[in-house]
């Protein structure tokens, strides 16, 4: 799969099927999507593109609004929410690929971005920068400054440039609608058997493994620790896990994903995993932490002797789960 930070050189601008989105966790709404799009192709001999953006549109918003003057000149704006993030990019694009997806854009979604006009976006992205013979968009998809496009003026487009248009209704399962706001809900709640639904997949971050202060090896819990690369990660806690990479078969573990508010204070997020059973030096391998089951929240203690002692509650949680079976259960 070719992945470009940009649109295509101009020599590289193959005519596409195209899809546009951030597919935040590649759940099985856009799993449906991807298959359509791939269907159609081959039908049309192009091979399948997806243009994405980074960051995410409404966290861009949200950064602007959180550092733009209040309208009464006394402060900040509070700042319109921006989503939690279901997946890396390195598992965004690993899932595209898994999809049978030839070629990703990701857009740097920037004010330049922002404010393009929906007509500019159709005729400087989608048929100049990208070539699309076949646009296929979900239901309430919208684009353009103000979010003014949509699929009318997609449509008027279409007839004007001689591309394929068209629009695939929204997925729902038991009569609910599967999105990356659902897979989130359920990631807040510690529902991961309800997260794999949505997904289609169990729910995992994958990463190298970096080096820690090693402050879990001197009482008595060394950790694998794999960087977080955004700010709001959709889980946060303490979790049974089991990792997959450092051999044939996964290793079970308990890992903890914050900003470990017990040891640091500079905010920064990291997951960090003690493996049951295992030594080994595994820095810089790459390692995929799928995560079965939360036991608590994050949370401060004012000694090393109180994180130690929950450290050890966590760690025989951890592995009574694995002992009552459920692990397996959850396959």
């Amino acid at each position: 799969m070719e992945v470009f930070r940009r649109l295509p050189p101009a020599d590289r601008r193959d005519p596409c099927a195209l899809t546009i989105g951030n597919f935040d966790g590649v759940h099985s709404g856009h799993r449906a999507v991807l298959a359509q799009l791939r269907r159609r192709a081959d039908e049309l001999g192009l091979p399948t593109c997806v243009l994405t953006f980074e960051p995410h549109p409404r966290e861009y918003f949200a950064t602007l609004a959180a550092s733009a003057p209040a309208a009464t000149g006394t402060g900040p704006r509070a700042p319109a929410p921006a989503p939690a993030r279901i997946c890396t990019e390195r598992d965004k694009l690993d899932a595209l690929a898994e999809c049978g997806v030839d070629r990703v854009c990701i857009t740097h979604f920037n004010a330049s971005v922002a404010t393009l006009p929906a007509e500019r976006f159709i005729d400087e992205i989608v048929v100049e920068g990208l070539h699309a013979r076949y646009l296929l968009i979900g239901d309430d998809f919208r684009f353009g400054a103000k979010r003014r496009g949509d699929f009318a003026m997609l449509e008027q487009a279409a007839a004007r440039h001689g591309f394929e248009l068209a629009r695939i209704a929204t997925v729902t399962r038991d009569g609910q609608r599967i999105s990356s706001s659902a897979v989130r809900a359920a990631l807040a709640g510690g529902d991961f058997a309800r997260a794999r639904e949505l997904l289609g997949r169990p729910y995992f971050i994958s990463g190298h493994v970096v080096h820690g202060r090693k402050l879990g090896r001197t009482i008595g819990y060394p950790t694998l620790n794999v960087p977080i690369p955004f700010d709001r990660p959709a889980v946060e806690g303490v979790f049974v896990v089991r990792v997959h990479g450092l051999g044939e078969l996964p290793v079970a573990g308990v890992a903890s994903l914050g900003t470990r508010p017990a040891v640091e204070s500079d905010g920064r997020h990291l997951l960090e995993v003690h493996l049951f059973d295992f030594d080994a030096d595994v820095y810089g391998r790459l390692v995929r932490v799928e995560f079965l089951h939360k036991l608590r929240d994050e949370a401060h203690f004012d000694s090393i002797e109180a994180l130690t002692a929950q450290i050890d509650r966590d760690a025989q949680a951890a592995r009574a789960w694995f002992r009552d079976g459920r692990a397996e259960r959850n396959d």
